[in-house]
């Protein structure tokens, strides 16, 4: 993944209780800071993501969620988390993430999630609105490919 690429950066610094026997952070909890930087690109595309958005008018979900483990964070590193939109399909769309180590700029992962696009009532894809589809082509102009 080119770092250069992603325009949405947030941090997050590992907690004691993040790390597991070996001193390192538990594989599990890089899915959490993979989703903080979610949370967040959603958040300066200026997307309301509240309970009655998410179950009345924007039911996304999570359908594959992929992580290559370049190197350990342990506690106390502080990671920049990474995230872009990569691609939207008819009823899908893929974000990447990039956690890289602040200090050093070295990776310790990278994330591909690709999240499916739902009917509130009937929880069966539906086309992605317009509205998604311009605000991530503006944002992330022709960085984004969609289909």
């Amino acid at each position: 993944m080119e770092q250069s690429l992603f325009k949405v950066k947030t941090q997050v610094r590992v907690r004691n209780y993040e790390v597991d026997w070996q001193g390192v952070v538990h594989n599990t909890v890089y899915l959490l800071y993979f989703e903080v930087g979610r949370l967040e690109y959603f958040r300066k595309l200026g997307l309301r993501i509240n309970a009655e958005s998410i179950q009345k008018e924007n039911k996304v979900v999570l359908v594959r969620n992929e992580i290559n483990y370049r190197s350990a964070a342990r506690y106390n590193d502080v990671l920049d988390v990474y995230t872009r939109v990569s691609s939207i399909g008819s009823t899908s769309f893929v974000m990447e993430g990039l956690l890289v180590r602040h200090e050093s700029d070295s990776i310790v992962g990278e994330n591909v999630a690709v999240h499916v696009w739902l009917d509130p009532k009937s929880d069966r894809p539906v086309m992605i609105g317009d509205e998604f589809r311009k605000a991530v082509r503006q944002f992330e102009g022709p960085a984004v490919t969609v289909g």
